[in-house]
């Protein structure tokens, strides 16, 4: 089955290019369009070839680190202001 300019967006948005989470990213302009409008679509062999460059050579690591840091940034910005504070009254006594 010949790779289309939709199957390499859809590779892309599964993260399966390794440099993005798992999620639909919309697209104003969806990827070909440019060539189509032009009058110069995509050859196979081209679209065949950025799939390669960008799905085939990325190794895709299963141990990929998508924590989030949410939480850490919240205690770190509550301890901030709790030490602002602490700090603040303490010059003031």
């Amino acid at each position: 089955m010949a790779t289309t300019t939709a199957k390499l967006k859809h590779d892309i948005d599964r993260g399966r290019a390794g440099d993005k989470v798992a999620v639909i990213d919309p697209a104003a302009v969806p990827l070909g369009t440019d060539d189509e409008a032009a009058g110069t679509p995509p050859t196979p062999r081209v679209v065949e070839q950025a799939h390669q460059d960008e799905i085939g050579s990325t190794p895709v690591s299963s141990e990929r680190n998508d924590s989030d840091h949410a939480l850490a940034i919240y205690i770190g910005i509550i301890g901030v202001i709790v030490t602002t504070f602490g700090v603040a009254i303490w010059l003031t006594v």
